[in-house]
């Protein structure tokens, strides 16, 4: 146990960081600081390489950060994008032998140096927490650490990463800074042109978006937020509509409408892109359905699939319940992948994307050219259209891409396939790809994404 007047300074000392931590941080944080008062620092080392573990890390280096208001601190986190590769290969007596060399490197560079903390999280992550005069001084720290650890000769490729996180005040959390620190680590982990990221506004804002997604997306679900926008597909020569797709748009109660390439990461990563995905083709299905119950016009409308439903039959046995709930007719909804999706090469989801063929309903792909299509591709899998990317059109006079783009045009007219082209926003792109034999197309030359009420009434107009 702590002395009563030991317990108070501790308090105090935690009090300082307050405002910069959630509840749950606070309470870890303060327990921390008391059983750090119970024993010796030296009681908190990491085995193996005798450096400040999390607990004993994060309570030094804030010491030494309200200790000295004066100075500028930073954080680093070292970690490696192949450690389990080496641990496989090599062995791990191979991977343990550069833990200890690393540590041995980070001990090196604290020689002599005031206020500097070192740690060793967990497996291969370290910390290093310093002060420092300009960023620059940061950058040099972090390629004399990457020489020191690649004068450490193993039979394997070493691929340190850091991410930096700069204290924006003496009282910032240093659990905040880490995982600040941590998140500028992961967008470069594994790009081998990449060694280290300084964490920054943008990340911020981007961090707390992905909290809003993931906290508002259930409930978003719950209260129909989440609803299709159609974009219309046009015959260029007629300027009739012949098909739309449905896209998604959030109407969030206080940020009003969130653009798709917000929280569409977000939900690829944590799973609910499947969720929100069935939402939208729910509505899709019963607006079809409704029109043609009321002798309405229609006409085919793609829905995009997530490659994480392709795997599960659940998915193609919701688009088949669907059709049948709303009677819409399977011919009268695309089913669209985008090009990369394609390319998984798993039979089980062709298995149940030549089911729903067989059901009636056409495969489309998205955004075809922007990844590594083959013939072997276009000749053995079940497609009916293919969207060309709006990359090949946004420089169409250029004599290159248009080389490229008639010929694309051709091969996939002679394989039989439905074309459309994506992006065009003007005259001189319509004129070309009218000129390559393609008269259909969607982008904002024509129109925008609009809500289902707009383009019902554009339908009722034709």
């Amino acid at each position: 146990m702590i002395e009563e007047k030991q317990e108070k300074k501790v308090i105090n000392t935690a009090k300082l960081v307050r405002e910069q931590m959630s509840d749950r941080d606070f309470e870890l944080y303060l327990y921390s600081l008391k059983k750090l008062a119970e024993k010796n620092l030296d009681d908190n080392l990491t085995y193996m390489t005798n450096l400040y573990n999390l607990r004993a890390f994060q309570v030094k280096a804030q010491e030494e950060m309200l200790e000295n208001p004066e100075l500028k601190f930073a954080l680093i986190v070292l970690d490696f994008a192949n450690f389990n590769s080496i641990n496989e290969f090599c062995g791990r007596d191979v991977g343990d032998g550069l833990l200890l060399w690393v540590a041995d490197c980070l001990r090196e560079e604290a020689k002599g140096k005031e206020h500097m903390v070192l740690s060793h999280f967990r497996a291969d992550v370290f910390a290093v927490f310093i002060p420092f005069t300009e960023k620059s001084d940061l950058i040099a720290l972090v390629n004399r650490i990457e020489k020191r650890v690649a004068e450490h000769k193993i039979p394997h490729k070493v691929l340190p990463a850091f991410g930096i996180c700069i204290a924006d005040s003496p009282t910032m959390s240093v659990s905040a800074m880490r995982d600040y620190a941590t998140l500028a680590l992961n967008t470069i982990k594994g790009k081998f042109y990449a060694k280290y990221a300084f964490f920054d506004e943008e990340m911020r804002k981007q961090m707390l978006l992905n909290k809003m997604v993931e906290n508002d997306i259930i409930k978003a679900l719950e209260e129909e937020e989440l609803m299709p926008f159609i974009q219309p597909k046009v015959n260029m020569e007629s300027g009739e509509i012949v098909g739309g797709e449905a896209l998604v748009r959030w109407h969030h109660p206080k940020r009003g409408l969130v653009m798709p390439m917000s929280f569409l990461p977000v939900l690829e990563k944590n799973g609910l892109i499947i969720d929100v995905d069935i939402c939208i083709w729910r509505q899709i299905f019963k607006f079809i359905g409704e029109r043609i119950a009321a002798g309405e016009k229609v006409v085919p409308i793609s829905i995009n699939i997530s490659r994480q439903h392709v795997f599960d039959s659940v998915f193609r046995d919701c688009i088949v319940d669907f059709s049948k709930e709303f009677q819409v007719p399977p011919e009268l909804v695309v089913l669209e992948l985008t090009e990369s999706g394609f390319l998984e090469d798993n039979e089980t989801m062709y298995e149940h994307l030549q089911y729903l063929k067989g059901k009636g309903f056409s495969l489309s792909m998205d955004d075809f050219g922007t990844g590594y299509s083959t013939m072997t591709m276009l000749k053995n899998r079940p497609m009916d259209e293919i969207k060309i990317d709006r990359g090949f059109i946004v420089d169409i006079e250029n004599p290159k891409s248009q080389s490229i783009l008639s010929h694309m045009i051709d091969m996939l007219r002679d394989l039989g396939l439905n074309i459309i082209v994506e992006g065009v926003e003007n005259t001189a792109q319509q004129e070309y790809l009218l000129k390559y034999g393609c008269n259909k197309a969607q982008g904002f030359l024509y129109y925008k994404p609009m809500p289902m009420e707009e383009f019902a009434t554009l339908l009722d107009g034709m």
